[in-house]
Parts: C-alpha cells; sequence; structure tokens
C-alpha cells in the first residue's frame, strides 16, 4: 500500500493535480505519525492498520462535508468530498448492505452468538475479516439489531 501513496503521489505531481497531492501527502502524514505511535508501541503498521485509518480519514471528512454544508460553505463541502474520493480509491470495495448483512449472519453463527453480551465477539470477528471493506458503526447497529 505505502508503494501505491508514493506512485500516486509521483504521478499526481507530474500531471499538476494539486488536490490529489495534497490529500496523498495528508494521508503519508498521517501515516508516518501512525508508525511512530507503533514503534513507541514495539508494533508495525499492518495493511489492515492502514486501512482502518484510510476509514477513519473518510468518516472524518465525511463529517466535516456535512458540517460546511449545513453552514454554507459549498468550496470547502466540495474540497473534503473531492479528498473522500481520492481516499476512496486506496480502499477496498465496500461491501453493499445485503453484503454486510450475509456478513453478520455468517459471524454470528460462527462465534455462538445468542444475546447482546456476544455483540463484541460478533464485531471482532467482522473485523478480522473485513477490514477495509465494511462502515463498522453502520455494522455494529445491525448486529446489536440482530441480537437484540
Amino acid at each position: 500500500m505505502r508503494d501505491r501513496f508514493t506512485t500516486t503521489m509521483k504521478e499526481a505531481m507530474k500531471a499538476g493535480d494539486k488536490r490529489r497531492l495534497a490529500t496523498v501527502r495528508m494521508i503519508q502524514a498521517a501515516l508516518k505519525d501512525k508508525d511512530i505511535e507503533a514503534r513507541g508501541a514495539g508494533k508495525t503498521v499492518s495493511d489492515d492498520d492502514i486501512l482502518a485509518l484510510l476509514q477513519k480519514m473518510v468518516k472524518s471528512r465525511q463529517e466535516s462535508a456535512d458540517i460546511y454544508a449545513k453552514a454554507g460553505r459549498p468550496e470547502l463541502e466540495t474540497q473534503e468530498r473531492e479528498e473522500i474520493a481520492i481516499i476512496n480509491e486506496f480502499l477496498p470495495r465496500q461491501m453493499s448492505d445485503e453484503e454486510i448483512a450475509a456478513a453478520i449472519d455468517a459471524a454470528v453463527a460462527e462465534t455462538g452468538a445468542s444475546a447482546m453480551k456476544d455483540m463484541g465477539k460478533v464485531v471482532a470477528a467482522l473485523k478480522a475479516k473485513y477490514t477495509g471493506q465494511m462502515d463498522f458503526a453502520k455494522a455494529s447497529g445491525l448486529v446489536k439489531a440482530r441480537l437484540g
């Protein structure tokens, strides 16, 4: 994944695409921060960690875009939405609602979950298999509804 960031950054520089260049640099800066944090804990940053970081960045930008839209700042909203599109290029295809429901059913069966107290096991199983492909905030709500 790191190579993709570097390649995309070089391509953006050559093409003069300032938005893409700034966004990829922002991703690399966040990744460098994550590396430093992990090094302090004696760990390394895996591709799953990078995917989780990218998802967090997308979510943050979606919230900002919504705030800008409510505040009547369309130029800032557009900027956030462009950054979301660029970040999404590095994420795997997101699962549809039907695929998420099927994955939840499989995780519930796999973990033997039957009550709300088992929600953590189900979400952990989903995160282990579907990092970067699923919105876990939405999935948690669906797991809660399924077990509740």
